[in-house]
């Protein structure tokens, strides 16, 4: 007989280590721009980077921020949610 739905404690847990994921993202973001900021670097390929940065690439890891964000919570309000149907609160 197969499973269907989910293990409440494991869904909470899942719905946290998504939304710890946010603060990785955000340090990385933090840092490249720092260092990129800090690098004598100066030329058509450091314009080229640093335009693909501050507009692909930031956009596409504040993207996966928001995604693990609402991900994350999803999970943590279904894992409520079953609990409290399967009243273990």
């Amino acid at each position: 007989m197969s499973m269907y739905g989910a293990n409440p404690e494991q869904l909470a847990r899942l719905g946290t280590t998504l939304k710890q994921q946010m603060e990785t993202i955000n340090s990385l973001m933090g840092t490249v721009t720092s260092v990129l900021g800090g690098t004598t670097w100066v030329g058509p390929a450091r314009d080229q980077f640093e335009g693909d940065w501050n507009s692909t690439f930031r956009s596409a890891l504040n993207r996966l921020s928001q995604a693990f964000e609402a991900a994350g919570q999803d999970c943590v309000l279904r894992s409520q949610d079953l609990q409290r149907v399967m009243g273990a609160r």
